[in-house]
């Protein structure tokens, strides 16, 4: 069995496996087809030098997977990484909410200028959180929501027990005291918070985005974040990475991270041991887990 991995740390981590060294920024090395390719972590592209022939299997390191839709050559499996990100996105989310709802960025912008100010700020006691996508890090967030005293609206595409439909969001959104978007992205999906959805929600009220920037129309955000009628705290934008000069990064009530969700040294721990998991599959003839449909 022929293996291909991003980088040499990687290789290292597999070494009593056959592993070979693919980066994609060129065609994939002579020999036998790869029977297992490693997309590396951090990439946008690559798909150029895909071929049937050469790439039996793709195993990606992130959970979203729409830039791949559409661009994959037919013949190639596609596989993203469940349960490899959900627990840190859940965390990233946690921290941004935390942090936009008792002042902590404000706190930290003054430290530079020795500048002592306190504030008064929503917290998040009590607080009506509305968790937008109740997949793998919508239940992660909620875990890690429970001991904070707050009630919890989970809002899914399809209705079910315990659970509300995005349908219902325009008489759940003037309610929600935060609003935490964690959607699969797809045409479905695409500015599902636009200037309709913004101007639902309740004056002062936080929503943070750790799904995909396109779900979020950005000019929209600019303009109701401008007028100060919600705040904004984010891990993923559109575009990335945010230009320089772009308002959102000196708006009030606005807080970015620079889409580190899944970057946590912990991860390659959970990489590993899925890539792993996924030779043994090949190995016995099992069916891979994660596949995903790119066919577009």
């Amino acid at each position: 069995m022929r293996i291909s991995v991003p980088n040499q740390h990687m290789q290292e981590r597999l070494a009593d496996l056959d592993v070979i060294v693919w980066d994609w920024d060129a065609p994939p090395p002579d020999g036998p087809p790869l029977d297992l390719a490693v997309r590396p972590y951090v990439l946008s592209g690559g798909f150029e030098h895909l071929d049937a022939e050469r790439v039996r299997v793709v195993q990606t390191q992130s959970l979203g997977y729409d830039d791949a839709i559409g661009n994959v050559p037919e013949g190639i499996v596609w596989c993203n990484a469940v349960g490899v990100h959900e627990g840190p996105t859940a965390e990233i989310a946690m921290a941004l909410v935390l942090a936009s709802q008792r002042g902590v960025d404000e706190n930290a912008r003054a430290m530079p200028d020795g500048r002592w100010e306190r504030h008064w700020h929503p917290g998040l006691l009590g607080a009506r959180v509305l968790l937008l996508g109740y997949g793998g890090i919508g239940t992660e967030l909620e875990s890690r929501l429970s001991g904070f005293g707050v009630e919890i609206v989970r809002v899914a595409r399809t209705a079910r027990e315990g659970i509300h439909g995005t349908d219902e969001l325009p008489d759940l959104l003037p309610d929600a005291d935060v609003v935490v978007v964690a959607v699969p992205y797809g045409p479905a999906t695409h500015h599902l918070v636009d200037d309709v959805f913004l101007s639902a929600m309740r004056d002062g009220a936080l929503l943070v985005n750790v799904a995909r920037g396109k779900v979020a129309d950005t000019e929209a955000i600019v303009r109701h974040t401008a007028s100060g009628h919600v705040r904004f705290a984010a891990d993923v934008l559109d575009p990335e990475p945010l230009p320089a000069d772009h308002p959102l990064w000196t708006t009030p009530g606005v807080l970015i991270t620079p889409h580190v969700g899944g970057a946590v040294t912990t991860m390659h721990d959970r990489v590993e041991a899925m890539v792993r998991e996924q030779v043994r599959r090949l190995q016995v003839g099992e069916p891979l887990m994660n596949v995903v449909d790119v066919s577009g």
